[in-house]
Formats: C-alpha cells, sequence, structure tokens
C-alpha cells in the first residue's frame, strides 16, 4: 500500500485531529490546542487553517455547521482512521527504547 502523502503526521496535525474528537471552530481548535498542550503549542491562524483545507481535502475532517461565520469542523472516520494509524507507529517507536 503506497504510504499517504501527508504521512507521518506533524504535530500540529497530531493536535488538530485529536482536538476534532469534539465539533469546533477555528479559534476554539486553536484554544483546545492550547490547553491540550499545556501551553507549548501555540498555532498561527494561517498554520491552522491551511491544515484545516488539507486535512478537508483527503476528507480527514469535516465542516459540519456554522456558528454566525464560523465554520464547525469534526474529525471523519478516516480521521480517526489515520490517527489511529499514527498511533500505531508511535507506540511501536517508543517500544524500541
Amino acid at each position: 500500500m503506497k504510504k499517504h502523502p501527508l504521512l507521518p503526521l506533524s504535530e500540529t496535525m497530531h493536535y488538530i485531529l485529536i482536538a476534532l474528537q469534539e465539533p469546533l471552530h477555528g479559534y476554539a481548535i486553536m484554544q483546545k490546542i492550547d490547553e491540550l498542550s499545556e501551553g507549548a503549542v501555540h498555532l498561527a491562524a494561517g498554520t491552522l487553517y491551511g491544515a484545516l483545507d488539507n486535512m478537508a481535502k483527503y476528507d480527514w475532517i469535516e465542516q459540519v455547521g456554522l456558528e454566525g461565520r464560523r465554520k464547525i469542523y469534526h474529525i471523519t472516520p478516516e480521521g480517526q482512521r489515520i490517527l489511529a494509524v499514527e498511533k500505531a507507529r508511535l507506540v511501536h517507536l517508543l517500544s524500541l527504547y
């Protein structure tokens, strides 16, 4: 099987997919990532929206609604599968220590 062009996931993409276990708009995604990373990761809007566009293009996330002008995103089953593949890869890598 050919490797997906966005794999392995960047730290940013991991955090976005994890954050989108619940439906969120862009600013809420940035806040959630700040919370999940305990303040270690701060995303610029351009970085976030570029990543969201890429992940939507590959059906890893989808827009599920609007809150005013804000688009609400959520992870898709394909996004869950990609996250599981990456988790298995990282667990294996860490088991080699």
